[in-house]
């Protein structure tokens, strides 16, 4: 597994180098948005671990520029900048997971391994995940072959949840992706939709893919 760590302070830089190269990563390092962009569209990289306030081109540009190019590689934010707003903003610009320093090196990893194995099969805007099949281009979904009919809100929860499956995301980034994000905080509106979700989604199947992180948030699994 070949790794892109992109990190101006240059102490934190050879730390998490060394860390990833201790359980058996390749890594390639750098410290501005430039070189980061010219190591991406260069070489090939099974994940990128990407601060945003960085010299020359910011995370957010980088990453911006990096998709809008249709590459695809896993990208983990790992950033000082811990307000939800830019949280919200990686994750919709295309981000595969965001981190807020200061941070716990084994999470760090965990999160490594989980975005360098996970295949979100996304093929002509058709994505899956276990027996789950959400196709973009006819708005249909599938379990296990089975049309499941939803309604737009529910399509668009559930979109969203299965283009961040693997990953923990809270009430209020599925929110701000579905509605307006001024809408009163303490709505909801998510749970309800979730349960709706449930219903439909994993009622009469032995495993449930939509699960409840308690006190964070939601995340939709394919696996255990």
């Amino acid at each position: 597994m070949r790794i892109l760590v992109v990190e101006d302070e240059k102490d934190m830089n050879r730390i998490l180098a060394k860390e990833l190269e201790s359980e058996g990563y390749l890594v390639d390092r750098c410290y501005d948005g430039e070189s980061a962009l010219d190591y991406l569209c260069m070489a090939e990289y099974d994940g990128v671990i990407l601060d945003i306030m960085i010299p020359k081109m910011d995370g957010f540009a980088v990453l911006k520029k990096v998709r809008s190019r249709g590459i695809t590689t896993p990208i983990l934010f790992l950033s000082a900048r811990s307000d939800v707003n830019d949280i919200v903003r990686g994750l919709d610009l295309g981000a595969d997971d965001y981190m807020v320093k200061p941070f716990e090196f084994k999470e760090l990893l965990a999160r490594i391994r989980m975005l360098t194995r996970k295949k979100v099969d996304v093929h002509e805007n058709i994505y899956t995940c276990g027996d789950l099949v959400v196709d973009c281009n006819e708005c249909t979904v599938k379990r296990d072959g089975h049309l499941i009919e939803l309604s737009p809100k529910e399509y668009s929860v559930l979109l969203y949840l299965i283009r961040n499956q693997n990953i923990v995301v809270t009430r209020e980034q599925i929110e701000s992706n579905i509605w307006d994000i001024d809408r009163d905080s303490s709505s909801n509106l998510i749970d309800v939709y979730i349960r709706y979700l449930r219903k439909k989604i994993d009622d009469g199947f032995e495993f449930k893919m939509i699960r409840t992180i308690r006190g964070v948030g939601y995340v939709l699994k394919g696996s255990e």
